[in-house]
């Protein structure tokens, strides 16, 4: 691993109310702790809807548990009639670390373009939120276009036009790969991941690209998670369905232990 801080982000999507959220968090810190789980050696984030944040923070700061909290997303407005938006600022309120920007399911069902995810990106840096901005390609995409090709416009897109970035960390997660029970090889993810890096020093520096922490994506689960955390290049995994089973994702968290170093 490099120094890089590892980050294992758990994306719930529209699943869990606030209850049913507070008894997750709890299970999942219950489980870890059991474990013997060193919480200085991983970052570990979860990012609830909107309507659990509150209650999980509370949680959160209540017991001391050294989870980050996250969201999944944010409008690129400050405030105003935009009915159903969530503003930057009203996160930041709850103490969220990390939001969620260019999601493929908010590319794909909410037409959000390279132009809505950059605004969203420089939203999230007004107001102090690290935007975990989310890149990959669809099968199509790899086929005519070749791995990297597609992640590293969109990131590079998202970069674009801020007069300073602030933190922000990246998501590699291959479209086709997403809840489909296929995975790109650790490999592959390495090589993505790597590319990305590239284009990062190249478009901003090198000292941008070192301490940006790129994350793989798509259909992780606590037995292939240890492959993909071998490689130098790949700095965490943001989970999707595996982050709702309190075992699985403890699993996943606990990535170390797979790892002979």
């Amino acid at each position: 691993m490099s120094n890089r801080l590892p980050l294992i982000a758990g994306n719930w999507k529209m699943n869990l109310d606030h209850q049913q959220a507070i008894a997750l968090v709890q299970k999942l810190a219950w489980t870890l702790n059991d474990a013997g789980h060193d919480y200085k050696s991983v970052e570990t984030a979860v990012f609830p809807p909107f309507t659990d944040l509150r209650s999980v923070q509370t949680l959160i700061d209540a017991d001391k548990i050294e989870f980050s909290l996250g969201a999944q997303d944010l409008s690129k407005h400050e405030s105003g009639a935009f009915t159903g938006e969530i503003a930057g600022s009203f996160l930041k309120k709850l103490d969220v670390k990390f939001v969620l920007v260019g999601h493929s399911e908010r590319r794909s069902y909410h037409n959000e373009n390279d132009e809505v995810v950059q605004a969203k990106t420089a939203a999230a840096f007004k107001h102090g939120l690290i935007p975990v901005i989310c890149v990959g390609e669809t099968l199509e995409e790899l086929e005519n276009e070749g791995a990297a090709a597609v992640p590293v416009r969109q990131t590079l897109a998202a970069l674009a036009n801020h007069a300073e970035l602030g933190e922000f960390v990246i998501a590699y997660e291959p479209v086709w790969a997403i809840g489909t029970g296929k995975v790109a090889t650790p490999e592959e993810a390495a090589q993505v991941c790597a590319k990305i890096r590239e284009a990062i020093a190249d478009a901003h520096s090198p000292e941008v690209a070192a301490a940006t922490r790129i994350l793989y994506g798509g259909s992780v689960k606590a037995a292939n998670v240890a492959g993909f955390l071998k490689s130098t290049e790949v700095d965490g995994v943001l989970v999707g369905g595996a982050s709702l089973d309190a075992e699985e994702f403890a699993g996943i968290v606990r990535f170390q232990k797979h790892i002979s170093l």
